[in-house]
């Protein structure tokens, strides 16, 4: 499992792909480490739209490592149940880009934190090629609901992306999950 050669890229989007997109200045990874809950997604993959309405907030726990790597545990409410998934982002030479490979997809994905104020709220992009470039772009709160300014925020972010409408969500919180006791 190659998780080391990468290219360098924003939170869900890639600096080479989109250069106009930058992390957010003066990046902290302390100030950035801890619970934060998925209240905002837009994916442009065409599988996404049919399946939105299934999709529920999640909620991820980012632990950064001594070497300036970072671990997120994400929980997602899925049909069979609360699952919970360990991903490992690498750091890279800018603050606030990451790179993780995806067994799932069996490739690199960059990632890039965009925006955010460390106490509210986070704006990151996903990118990745796969047959065609998909980017995503999620909006995370420290709780699991967000002002109403912070949406809409992220609303017009997404839709400066080329995200249409329909593939800008807030889904509702999950109901027990994590499990209590597991986050």
């Amino acid at each position: 499992m190659r998780t080391s050669v990468v290219a360098v890229v924003m939170v869900m989007c890639g600096v080479m792909v989109h250069a106009d997109v930058k992390p957010q200045r003066d990046f902290s990874l302390q100030r950035f480490a801890g619970r934060w809950y998925r209240v905002g997604l837009a994916y442009d993959s065409p599988k996404f739209i049919p399946l939105r309405d299934k999709v529920k907030a999640s909620m991820g726990l980012i632990t950064p490592l001594p070497n300036g790597n970072v671990n997120l545990t994400m929980w997602d409410a899925t049909p069979v149940g609360c699952l919970r998934q360990v991903y490992q982002y690498e750091k890279t030479n800018t603050p606030g880009q990451f790179s993780y490979f995806s067994t799932r997809h069996n490739m690199v994905k960059d990632i890039t934190v965009v925006d955010t104020n460390y106490t509210d709220y986070a704006l990151v992009l996903k990118h990745k090629v796969f047959n065609r470039e998909y980017t995503q772009v999620a909006l995370y709160g420290r709780s699991s609901t967000v002002r109403h300014n912070i949406i809409q925020r992220f609303k017009a972010f997404a839709l400066s992306r080329g995200f249409p409408p329909a593939s800008i969500l807030t889904p509702p919180p999950a109901e027990n999950c994590p499990l209590s006791g597991s986050g």
